[in-house]
């Protein structure tokens, strides 16, 4: 099945995210398919929810109302919960997208991902515990992706390299394992394609998480590799230190 053909869901945890990520998130998420189920869940009577009022028709989101039972939101985290579950039984999603920054979704993602299904987690990295971002496919820091998003507006598409982060030593040795763990040629290249899955399926990191669009720009950011494309259009990757 083509991606193009693929069911994909996406649920929010509207108490814990923010609605100025829904276009760039549902972008990426184009990635895996269609994004035909979009659902978000919290207490939209409460003053701090009211800008998802205009978010959620504007697109076609469904808004899942958790009225405050109990101190907390554990009602929002339940209702997302048994939904994706439920979802899950029918047989009929591919993958989840999954808004939020709480851990508490941990279990949830561990479990879809049990069932062989893709889950791509979006929130603020600053704020997610690291094990819901390693349990995920692919963990995507919502707030680069919004800064991403503001950076393509014209008036600020010469400022868009303000939005690149540091590129961290964990990143590096992680990105140098894959490469040496894929299949090179005698010039030393492996397959760029290659080596970012080696990379996700060791962790859940994203490029866009530090600025860039695509794994190849952060492999010509750094100084340590060599990208070259060839006559067939696939690119390679040479570590040169």
């Amino acid at each position: 099945m083509d991606n193009q053909n693929k069911n994909i869901a996406l649920l929010i945890d509207a108490d814990n995210t923010s609605p100025k990520g829904i276009d760039p998130v549902l972008t990426v998420m184009a990635e895996l398919g269609q994004v035909n189920i979009k659902r978000a869940y919290g207490n939209f009577a409460k003053g701090n929810l009211q800008n998802w009022d205009k978010i959620t028709h504007k697109f076609g989101i469904r808004p899942q109302q958790q009225f405050d039972l109990t101190a907390g939101k554990n009602a929002t985290d339940m209702a997302m919960t048994i939904d994706a579950i439920d979802l899950l039984y029918q047989g009929k999603v591919d993958g989840f997208g999954i808004m939020s920054s709480d851990s508490d979704f941990t279990p949830l993602v561990t479990r879809l991902r049990q069932d062989g299904l893709i889950v791509y987690g979006f929130g603020s990295k600053a704020k997610t515990p690291a094990a819901f971002q390693s349990v995920c496919t692919r963990f995507i820091d919502i707030d680069a992706l919004i800064a991403g998003a503001a950076d393509e507006q014209p008036a600020q598409r010469a400022q868009a390299t303000s939005a690149v982060a540091p590129v961290e030593d964990d990143l590096v040795e992680l990105l140098g394992s894959a490469w040496k763990a894929a299949k090179r040629d005698q010039g030393g290249f492996a397959s760029l394609s290659e080596v970012g899955n080696i990379a996700s399926n060791r962790s859940s990191f994203d490029a866009r998480n530090y600025g860039y669009k695509r794994l190849s720009d952060l492999f010509e950011a750094l100084d340590q590799y060599q990208v070259e494309r060839r006559d067939n259009g696939h690119l390679y990757v040479k570590r040169l230190r």
